[in-house]
């Protein structure tokens, strides 16, 4: 789920980019998005990732069930496009034709990624101008009577 949908209920094409990239990340390391990793930093996956992309360490990300059917290009290029995806602010993320794009070529220059959303402590927030019973949804209600 994305950052934005989760906290302000606001979704759009990018929310899909980003459960896209969370998708390409569980597949690529055989690992739930929630759970517990080894970085201290890190809640989820996401922030794993990150950090052992930053670290240079990006093929330590792959299951070991499926390392020898990959070659590293690929798997960093996966790694690289599944981090673009899920970079914290909407406007950064890719789109899907451009992700489609950067997976298909062979000589497509991949942007560097920023750092993801919901995936280190301080992303957490909760937003004080909203209570927890509180919407942005409208509610209509209709009664229906028999003849």
């Amino acid at each position: 789920m994305s950052p934005e949908y989760a906290i302000d209920g606001v979704f759009s094409e990018k929310s899909d980019v980003f459960s896209f990239g969370v998708i390409v990340l569980e597949v690529i390391s055989g690992k739930r998005c929630t759970g517990y990793y080894p970085c201290r930093e890190s809640l989820n996956l996401l922030g794993y990732a990150w950090q052992l992309w930053k670290e240079g360490r990006g093929m330590e990300l792959l299951d070991r069930a499926i390392k020898r059917s990959f070659q590293a290009d690929e798997v960093l290029k996966c790694i690289q496009v599944g981090l673009l995806c899920i970079e914290e602010n909407p406007a950064d993320r890719p789109t899907m034709n451009f992700v489609v794009s950067m997976l298909t070529s062979e000589n497509c220059a991949l942007p560097l990624p920023k750092q993801p959303g919901f995936s280190f402590g301080r992303n957490l927030r909760v937003r004080a101008d909203r209570s927890p019973r509180s919407s942005i949804y409208g509610l209509s209600e209709s009664t229906l009577e028999g003849r």
